[in-house]
């Protein structure tokens, strides 16, 4: 479109398409995250789920002792007992009761809080029977408890062994026991296979995980397989590189019902998931307003911080988006939420809100408009100048854009607002693509004051911008080291051609003189330190 060529033309120092960011360059590290969007995996400890949805904790007293006495379900194994259950588990012909005693004795070594022995089952060699396990249709409480232990085991490093031993078939098969409980365990386990690494993820996604799955959300036995569920769907759509927007997108509407529901806890889970899938190009965004969301969305940014970073996450993705995906969110509503988000005492909470208002200035005119007029452009600048700098940096985002982007009227009132002090207080940062997004915003500013007539030449002066700005020139990077010399040639250097103009050198005979008039200055007019612009300028021959 027009406005576009002329956005493209009118930014020279960043590309004017970078001015909208997508979340990759905004985010800090997986790990860093982790503690903001939940644990990726979880154990199941020892104490089992509550009665009501969950095996019993003892056995009756009808049941037959064996090679494992029925009172191991009061028994606290530990890891010397590995050695014992391996062998009764391979005795022949054993018995379902044995069977599941031994069962239950692994999945509670596994159970217990602090280090857990996994590698000492791991190299007992039972992993493969555990598998077999889960195939004994007949016999879904063996099936729980052995599902129970494998989850314990995906909880740690050793995901993959469990991978390779090639359960994820079967529990994939299991969403769809009718034993509620055995359910229950199996998306327990695959939530926290997928939340290992995108490769796991993805091997589960191909097991034809993701219908059962979502079949158990939309019509759960009870309330304990309902959040599961809802945890492990978030983790099917974790991790970069993300998955095929296939496998995810029809998960859209039931996180829209949830959104619509009680449940906090699933509400938060569902955020997250959601937020995951519009992070990325316009069809995954799409898929996302297409959900019918966009009002609860907005009206979640006002809830407590555990759900409103999810949903300031995923309104964020959804402005990095089209023109048209960014006007849906401000037709939604977001504007008004904006005040309370950037005076929020979560750090992360305040940068991501200035991140969302970057995309939005880096939209239409009626878009930078909403900003300015509703976007609170009075705390932005104090961001910009002061706030902590992951904060601070999305804030000059903020004001570079619409000084980049917007009509004449409107770079005068983010002038007016404080910009220029805001980008030239990121002069001296030791930050390559934040002195370039400031000089960007520099040149726009003053190239608008040339054109109106207008002295932001001083301004820029007055905040010590000139001074830093000639310091760039010593800068490593070339691009803004080519960046200051342009401003300062562009906009500071009519005083200085105008000095050189008497210095021109005149030609006299064989000599040359540097045509500067003598002037002699009294010792109340040339201070001792020798500074003063006025010494006396003698004249230099060089005939010799």
């Amino acid at each position: 479109s027009r406005e576009n060529s002329r956005r493209n033309d009118f930014k020279k120092g960043i590309d004017a398409m970078e001015g909208r960011r997508r979340r990759t360059e905004t985010t800090i590290s997986l790990r860093k995250n982790k503690k903001e969007e939940g644990i990726a995996k979880r154990r199941a400890m020892t104490v089992a789920p509550p009665a009501s949805s969950a095996m019993p904790t003892t056995m009756n007293d009808s049941t037959t002792a064996n090679s494992v006495s029925a009172a191991s379900t009061q028994k606290v194994y530990t890891v010397a007992d590995i050695p014992s259950l391996k062998a009764t588990l391979e005795q022949p012909n054993i018995d379902d009761d044995t069977l599941l005693d031994v069962v239950r004795g692994f999945r509670k070594v596994l159970s217990v809080e602090h280090n857990p022995p996994v590698n000492e089952v791991l190299a007992s060699g039972v992993l493969p029977a555990f598998v077999q396990m889960l195939q004994l249709s007949d016999k879904p409480k063996v099936q729980f408890e052995a599902a129970w232990a494998l989850t314990n085991i995906a909880s740690t490093d050793e995901t993959k062994a469990i991978v390779d031993a090639g359960a994820v078939p079967y529990f994939a098969q299991l969403l769809s026991s009718p034993d509620a409980e055995v359910r229950e365990q199996c998306a327990w386990c695959l939530g926290n296979i997928a939340g290992d690494s995108p490769a796991l993820r993805d091997i589960v996604l191909s097991s034809g995980a993701m219908q059962p799955l979502l079949q158990n959300i939309a019509q759960p036995a009870n309330n304990s397989l309902f959040g599961n569920c809802v945890w492990a769907l978030s983790n099917f759509c974790r991790g970069k590189p993300q998955p095929h927007i296939s496998h995810v997108a029809p998960a859209v509407p039931l996180l829209a019902q949830i959104l619509k529901g009680k449940d906090a806890a699933a509400k938060t889970d569902a955020l997250w998931a959601l937020s995951y899938i519009s992070d990325g190009d316009d069809d995954r965004i799409q898929a996302v307003i297409n959900g019918g969301i966009l009002d609860v969305l907005i009206e979640m940014l006002g809830e407590e911080s555990n759900i409103a970073t999810p949903a300031l996450r995923t309104v964020g993705n959804i402005v990095s988006g089209s023109d048209h995906q960014t006007q849906a969110i401000i037709d939604a509503g977001v504007m008004s939420k904006m005040e309370h988000l950037l005076n929020h005492p979560k750090r992360m909470i305040r940068k991501e809100a200035c991140w969302v208002l970057s995309n939005i200035s880096a939209g239409t005119h009626p878009q930078i408009s909403a900003v300015l007029k509703k976007g609170g452009m009075e705390r932005v600048i104090e961001m910009a100048i002061s706030a902590e700098w992951e904060v601070r940096k999305e804030a000059i985002w903020v004001v570079s854009n619409i000084a980049t982007g917007g009509t004449d009227k409107q770079v005068m009132s983010v002038v007016e607002a404080g910009a220029i002090d805001a980008v030239c207080s990121v002069l001296e940062v030791n930050d390559t693509k934040m002195l370039l997004v400031a000089l960007d915003a520099v040149d726009s500013i003053l190239k608008l004051g040339n054109k109106l007539n207008k002295d932001y030449i001083s301004f820029v002066d007055e905040c010590d911008g000139l001074a830093m700005i000639e310091t760039l020139q010593e800068h490593e990077s070339d691009e803004v080291y080519q960046k200051a010399i342009q401003i300062i040639e562009t906009y500071f250097g009519a005083e200085d051609g105008a000095e050189d103009e008497n210095l021109a050198p005149e030609a006299n005979g064989s000599t040359f003189s540097f045509g500067v008039p003598q002037k002699t200055v009294g010792e109340a007019e040339c201070p001792a330190n020798g500074h003063n612009n006025s010494q006396p300028m003698a004249t230099f021959n060089f005939a010799n």
